[in-house]
């Protein structure tokens, strides 16, 4: 086959790109004799690192790249995205892949399409996400667009089928799952000291005493919860409390986000001294955070896979996490599983995490066997057949 793929997203730090930059490379290692056409942007093109025979770039010069235009109070100019409808139309394709809605673009007419829909978050709780009417607007006519071009849609996991089956109202046999999995950097072990002495220069407790956060600071994300529930922590154990560490972008975020409501929270509690802002970070670095940490706390509104929680289990690490995503069944007794918004619950999970040593090295332990149990291959296979079956 010759495959067209939406790789604008390509630079993305966020999970979408992570997505693309792990799935495309397995798809064509598992299928040498396909063509994949991947169609980028300037700043996608200055990232893209997939060197393969069977892998061709087609670079598409925009007025803006889709990584920043697609955002959440973003507008993408109609004359870019015809752009990229043009330069498809140029191509001999049987088949066209869109790794994330997020930056879809209206395809060729008559082009066999799948479309990856990561979940319905954004429909379910648009007001926790994107920030005005005119931005709800926009994504609800581009969702719609796309699953109306969409002949198969591709999911992460059974959760977000779910979800956007009863959500967005697509028939459950037009849906195809393909999970997703920890980098391979996240399941190396870290070399003695290194964890430290990372530790030592990011500012962190070289005891490991501290919790960590990885992705945005959406209002659907719980974080302000996070903080309070660490306050009561911090106020119980005095000097020996937990640090807590947020992995991700802060003022430049282009999703709908309060860091500054953030801080005014954490000075209002007086815990400043034990909250670390460590921006973004490498996984080369962030996997020895992870692995010299109590565990990581993803305690959203909802997740359609929770890749972050994924991959600090991959490191032996427990998770506290919603249990309004797959991760309950991902990594099962892998973590502490807590409702949305529940702060008793979630207080009671750090607490328990810090203080009962046996049973977070038991967490860890089962964190890590159900989190290599996952791999980017099997996804990749399934992103494959989804578009086999509709070429």
């Amino acid at each position: 086959m010759r495959i067209g793929i939406d790789a604008t997203c390509w630079a993305n730090p966020r999970g979408y790109g992570r997505f693309t930059r792990e799935l495309v490379p397995a798809m064509a290692s598992l299928a040498p004799d396909d063509t994949f056409i991947c169609f980028v942007d300037e700043r996608a093109a200055a990232a893209f690192d997939l060197k393969r025979s069977n892998v061709e770039m087609r670079v598409v010069q925009l007025a803006q790249s889709p990584t920043i235009a697609a955002a959440a109070n973003g507008n993408r100019s109609v004359t870019d995205m015809l752009r990229l409808t043009r330069a498809v139309g140029r191509e001999r394709l049987d088949v066209f892949f869109s790794p994330s809605v997020y930056t879809y673009f209206p395809l060729p007419l008559g082009l066999r399409t799948v479309v990856t829909v990561h979940d319905a978050i954004a429909d379910r709780f648009p007001e926790l996400t994107l920030p005005s009417w005119r931005a709800r607007a926009f994504w609800r006519v581009k969702v719609l667009l796309a699953l109306s071009q969409a002949h198969l849609v591709l999911t992460v996991s059974d959760f977000a089928a779910r979800d956007i089956a009863r959500v967005l109202r697509v028939s459950p046999g037009r849906i195809r799952v393909a999970l997703e999995a920890p980098a391979v950097t996240y399941t190396q072990p870290a070399a003695n000291g290194d964890a430290a002495r990372l530790a030592a220069q990011l500012g962190l407790p070289a005891d490991g005493r501290c919790f960590v956060y990885v992705g945005g600071l959406n209002p659907h994300k719980n974080v302000d919860l996070l903080v309070g529930a660490h306050a009561t922590l911090a106020r119980e154990m005095g000097g020996n409390a937990p640090h807590l560490a947020f992995v991700g972008p802060t003022e430049t975020d282009v999703f709908h986000a309060d860091h500054a409501q953030l801080r005014d929270i954490i000075e209002a509690e007086g815990t400043g001294s034990l909250v670390h802002w460590l921006g973004f970070l490498p996984d080369e670095q962030l996997r020895l955070v992870h692995a010299n940490s109590l565990g990581l706390v993803l305690p959203s509104t909802c997740e359609g896979f929770g890749l972050p929680a994924v991959e600090a289990a991959a490191c032996g690490r427990p998770v506290i996490a919603t249990t309004e995503s797959p991760l309950p069944e991902l990594l099962a007794g892998g973590g502490i599983f807590i409702e949305p918004r529940n702060l008793d619950a979630l207080t009671d999970a750090l607490r328990r995490l810090t203080n009962d040593h046996d049973a977070r090295d038991a967490m860890g332990r089962r964190a890590r066997e159900q989190a290599m149990a996952l791999t980017w291959e099997r996804g990749a296979r399934a992103a494959l057949d989804a578009l086999a079956e509709v070429a």
